[in-house]
């Protein structure tokens, strides 16, 4: 059971929580919810893969940080010794594989747009817990093109929607960009200027989903959410401003990542989806209680 726990502890359940709704946004983008006929199977199977993917990246996280950790994070569960590193190491992989497998069966031909969407998941995932998280630069634009392709992966649900949507793969990519970009001073602290573009970057991403919002004539529901966005993310973002240490960054962090499932929801408000609104809000207390229990960062 020890084993058990420890392994979910690495694969950071309320943040897969917060992948889930990046899938439940890409269909509702898509239109998918809209059609006459609508098969739960395929978002079904959408949502395992997105938890293979995310979940597989994150264990993959602490398999490469293991000995860094061991110095800065000696509570986390390879360094205390509850898994070992090639027991990590094989569970990313399994849930890696699964991931890819759950989106090669969402279309007849397996390799449709979801299959290699996530491979490229995979890829770049591996890719930031290798070399990427080392780059001032490349690091933050890494980790958000990960939850991009995330986003795109929902999309392809209907195929044809990716060709028209692609373009909205890029906004997660500013919005985790930002959170990974700060997520780096969380242990020493950090300085104001990072926080400071943070919510540059933070307004942008809230700017572009009131603007289709508004485009699509939803502008009410999605500034409603919008609004609950803004208040999750810069409340403790302000903290931090005032006092840069690495518990404040950290809780700016924490709050980064859960508020993109209210982010998520604002996705399907501007698409004017207010039941699919409801149901990616409803997945807010069940990643704030995980959060509780499992570490978000």
């Amino acid at each position: 059971m020890q084993k058990i726990v420890a392994m979910l502890r690495l694969m950071r359940p309320a943040n897969i929580i917060t992948a889930v709704s990046d899938i439940l946004a890409g269909i509702a983008i898509a239109g998918y919810f809209k059609e006459d006929y609508v098969s739960l199977f395929p978002v079904i199977l959408l949502v395992f893969s997105t938890v293979g993917l995310y979940g597989g990246g994150v264990v993959f996280n602490d398999v490469f940080d293991a000995e860094l950790d061991s110095v800065e994070r000696p509570e986390r569960p390879i360094p205390r010794g509850a898994v070992t590193k090639n027991e990590a190491g094989l569970l990313g992989i399994v849930l890696l594989l699964a991931g890819i497998m759950a989106a090669g069966r969402v279309h007849t031909v397996f390799f449709e747009a979801c299959t290699w969407l996530a491979i490229a998941i995979a890829i770049s995932a591996l890719i930031y817990d290798r070399w990427g998280k080392h780059s001032t630069l490349l690091g933050p634009l890494n980790m958000g093109v990960c939850r991009g392709l995330n986003l795109l992966l929902g999309i392809s649900i209907i195929p044809a929607a990716l060709t028209q949507f692609w373009y909205l793969g890029l906004v997660p990519v500013v919005y985790i960009a930002a959170i990974t970009m700060i997520s780096r001073d969380e242990v020493h602290g950090g300085k104001k200027n990072t926080l400071y573009f943070a919510l540059f970057l933070y307004s942008i991403v809230a700017g572009i989903i009131l603007g289709i919002g508004v485009w699509n004539k939803n502008w009410v529901l999605t500034s409603v959410c919008l609004i609950v966005f803004l208040i999750m993310v810069l409340i403790p973002l302000f903290r931090a401003m005032q006092n840069p240490s690495g518990p404040m960054i950290g809780k700016a962090v924490k709050a980064g990542v859960i508020a993109l499932i209210v982010m998520n929801a604002s996705w399907a408000a501007a698409f004017g989806l207010p039941l699919i609104v409801l149901l990616i809000f409803a997945l807010l207390p069940v990643s704030l209680i995980l959060a509780k229990l499992f570490a978000v960062t």
